[in-house]
């Protein structure tokens, strides 16, 4: 079908409607009716010589063209949306803007105190809505709900733009009186008892078990390929904890480098490298297509990049 054939409005309810995979709550988010939706859904089926989206006992599911189209169209709708309405100019100190920021407890911890520090100066009216990795879904991000995701990502939707933020090491906090710090081989790492520390994605977290080791991350995946397991005492999701903890027993915290450098000043605290190799992992930021051109988006995307080189210089 050539272009000056197409509906180009069809676009934008395919938008709606693989967002939503309802046609009644795609229909209202559009202000049209139902009606005129179901027929915009059986045009636009036949544009593309698919079904699109298929009823299933769990609401509509999108077909593998859906799926691949998703990210070219709504790139697409945000382009043509900057191309229509132009952005004023965004001042950064004469800004109110709220951003809301969903961030992990790494990067709260490792980030967040210099990035609040260099957006006080710049813009002292902005307001950060720092939420958890629990308090949103892949959806409220992808609509532009949540201005951006910080976090490390073992899956992402293609339709997001991301960056990589820093890459990190790992580092092993223990007690200064803890016999270990003598020589910490791997045969005595083995035989610590430790704590478990990682939160990553997006979305409600759940129990953890020291029984299954290949879902506890790159710690435990790194000792499974060596053939070996370490025992776990404690489980938590905030990477200051094992710091508060960690001086006062004979556990054993293995975390990011950035974290562990934190108790550095800590006088009951070492910090001892590994004694056996973990992959580096990545810090990313993720945002919405819808957001990409938006003059204050860039800004923020801009004053983080610039924190994080700070950071890691």
């Amino acid at each position: 079908m050539n272009i000056d054939q197409a509906d180009l409005n069809l676009l934008l309810y395919f938008d709606a409607l693989l967002r939503e995979r309802n046609v009644t709550r795609a229909a209202e988010q559009l202000g049209i009716t139902q009606p005129a939706l179901s027929n915009g859904l059986k045009r636009l089926r036949e544009m593309f010589d698919d079904p699109l989206l298929i009823r299933s006992s769990d609401g509509m599911k999108p077909t593998e063209q859906a799926i691949e189209l998703q990210p070219q169209v709504s790139a697409v709708l945000a382009q043509i949306s900057t191309i229509l309405q132009p952005e004023a100019q965004f001042v950064p100190a004469d800004s109110h803007r709220v951003f809301r920021i969903m961030a992990s407890d790494y990067a709260e911890a490792t980030l967040f105190p210099l990035l609040v520090k260099r957006i006080r100066e710049l813009a002292p009216d902005i307001v950060l809505d720092i939420l958890t990795p629990s308090d949103i879904s892949f959806k409220d991000l992808e609509q532009g709900k949540v201005d951006m995701a910080i976090n490390r990502f073992d899956d992402m939707p293609q339709s997001f733009h991301q960056v990589t933020v820093w890459r990190d090491s790992f580092s092993c906090l223990m007690n200064r009186n803890n016999p270990a710090v003598a020589a910490l081989d791997l045969e005595t790492y083995l035989q610590s008892s430790h704590i478990w520390v990682s939160k990553t994605g997006i979305g409600v977290g759940f129990g953890m078990s020291p029984d299954k080791p290949s879902g506890l991350g790159w710690i435990d995946k790194a000792l499974s390929q060596m053939g070996h397991k370490r025992s776990i005492s404690i489980f938590t999701r905030h990477y200051q904890v094992p710091g508060l903890i960690v001086g006062d027993n004979d556990l054993i915290a293995t975390l990011p480098s950035k974290v562990a450098q934190l108790q550095a000043n800590n006088p009951k605290i070492v910090i001892l490298d590994p004694p056996f190799d973990i992959p580096e992992f990545e810090l990313k930021m993720a945002w919405s297509p819808l957001l990409h051109h938006n003059a204050a988006h860039r800004w923020l995307r801009s004053t983080i990049n610039e924190v994080a080189a700070q950071l890691t210089s």
